[in-house]
């Protein structure tokens, strides 16, 4: 299958809101689209971006997305890339187009000197905990908390 890895435009954030409404809905979690374009257009595109976005393209469609952002670690007391978000729509995967999108991040991740990169996925997405691990990803397990502000 050919595809293209590339960095996200602007005029790609209608595809990457609908990919991300697929992204929670696989994850069975909420989400509220409601002003979500204009806050995503200013973290991805302002002056210092706050996140930075890869897309796969197939054909000029828009089948998945990988978000990350750099982070420092205390324990480490090194930087590290973290990646927020990676999704490929059903029929895309199981191409390698996953793991391309997780080596781009990676090599980003080296390029920007950060130490490692880091993840998460729901312990139910077994699908994806088997690539992870398959990919050389080690697991920690830990429960993530979510405080509203």
């Amino acid at each position: 299958m050919e595809y293209n890895i590339r960095p996200c435009h602007e005029n790609d954030l209608d595809k990457l809101l609908d990919l991300c409404q697929l992204h929670a809905d696989y994850e069975k979690a909420a989400y509220n689209p409601e002003g979500k374009k204009q806050r995503l257009k200013t973290a991805l595109f302002s002056a210092a971006p706050q996140l930075n976005c890869l897309v796969a393209d197939v054909a000029g469609d828009i089948i998945g997305y990988a978000t990350y952002t750099f982070d420092f670690s205390t324990w480490d007391a090194a930087r590290f890339i973290y990646l927020d978000c990676l999704y490929l729509e059903e029929a895309y995967r199981s191409y390698g187009i996953g793991q391309v999108l997780m080596e781009k991040v990676a090599t980003i991740g080296k390029a920007e000197n950060c130490i490692n990169m880091q993840w998460q996925t729901p312990d139910f997405n077994e699908r994806a905990i088997q690539f992870y691990k398959r990919i050389g990803g080690i697991g920690k397990d830990k429960v993530r908390f979510t405080l509203p502000l």
